[in-house]
């Protein structure tokens, strides 16, 4: 049971890690009109941020891009 939890975790955390990437380059701009043009330095320290809460922003990028309020 306790290695079903840690492999649970160790997904989320990758795909969290993965999904972190990709918001930071392109979604974080799309869902927030301040981040347009924000440098490499504000994007790295929103990463980890992204990556633990991407489930979250994963829903508010897909709405924004079906034009729906985020």
């Amino acid at each position: 049971m306790a290695q079903l939890i840690l492999l649970l975790m160790a997904g989320y955390a990758g795909v969290g890690a993965l999904f972190g990437i990709a918001f930071i380059t392109i979604g974080a701009a799309r869902i927030d009109h301040a981040a347009q043009g924000a440098p490499w330095t504000f994007r790295l320290l929103t990463w980890p941020g992204a990556a633990a809460l991407w489930p979250l922003l994963l829903s508010k990028w897909r709405r924004s891009s079906r034009g729906e309020r985020p």
